[in-house]
């Protein structure tokens, strides 16, 4: 069965896709102190250095092939320009003189395939992506499936062993006895309930269970996210929380904190 296989502290994973190495992150929002600014009027020192090395930094840990992000590679909607550009420039030409990229378009990412069509394989946002892994020579089903999941993904993704998305940026909110709390990024794991998966709500003819769905934390650690342990919170994905029915929250460490709903 493919395997994803997170990093421990940080927000990124490992899985093999089509004899490749892959790192895959989600939601590294470039630019978005840019963002920040025209929206909202906020002035933050950019991290932009930071994310580049940290990107890096990964690629050389990870000794990956190729960086898979999950969407959502820029911030600002629309064609990239300005700081915003030069962060993007500088950071994909520093990933692609380690190793390939790939971009799942995100609904962030506007403009960013056209601009970058010379560095980036691009993979549009009405389908997703689904790569070989050890599975693969199953002729029921195998691999690892990308998908960024602000949109309802292609069917076919449920043929994969595992289904991984960002978007969503889950985070929790932990208590201490006293009333003090802290949030912290968190993963979601779990098994697929296919029929919420789909637009239509009907269920593929499965063989075997269904795949194991892997929703990433954000890697830009200043884009916000749902608190999914807070009562009233709405989900962003069209298929969530209804195709994740029991699925366990782990913070970054690798800490397993259980169904997230009791967190």
């Amino acid at each position: 069965m493919a395997r994803v296989e997170p990093v421990v502290g940080e927000p990124a994973a490992v899985a093999d896709l089509d004899r490749e190495r892959a790192l895959l992150v989600a939601d590294v929002h470039a630019g978005i102190e840019v963002g920040l600014r025209y929206e909202r009027g906020v002035e933050l020192d950019s991290r932009a250095d930071a994310r580049r090395e940290r990107l890096c930094d990964l690629l050389a840990e990870t000794d990956a092939d190729r960086l898979v992000v999950l969407g959502d590679l820029a911030h600002r909607i629309g064609a990239p320009d300005g700081d915003e550009r030069e962060e993007l420039e500088a950071l994909i030409s520093a990933v692609t003189d380690r190793a390939s990229m790939t971009l799942v378009e995100g609904n962030h990412d506007a403009g960013v395939a056209e601009t970058f069509a010379n560095d980036l394989d691009v993979v549009g946002p009405e389908r997703g992506f689904l790569g070989g892994g050890p599975s693969a020579a199953d002729e029921r089903r195998g691999g690892v499936a990308v998908c960024h999941g602000h949109t309802w993904p292609d069917p076919a993704l449920l043929d994969a062993d595992v289904v991984c998305t960002g978007h969503e940026h889950p985070q929790v909110r932990l208590e201490d006895a006293v009333g003090g709390s802290r949030v912290e990024r968190a993963w979601l794991r779990g098994e697929l309930d296919p029929a919420a998966f789909t637009e239509t709500g009907t269920e593929s003819d499965l063989p075997g269970d269904p795949p194991e769905l892997v929703v990433f934390p954000a890697f830009n650690e200043r884009s916000g996210g749902t608190w999914v342990n807070v009562e009233g919170q709405s989900f962003l994905a069209p298929y969530l929380p209804a195709a994740l029915p029991a699925a366990d929250a782990y913070l970054l460490d690798g800490t397993r904190l259980g169904n997230y709903r009791r967190v």
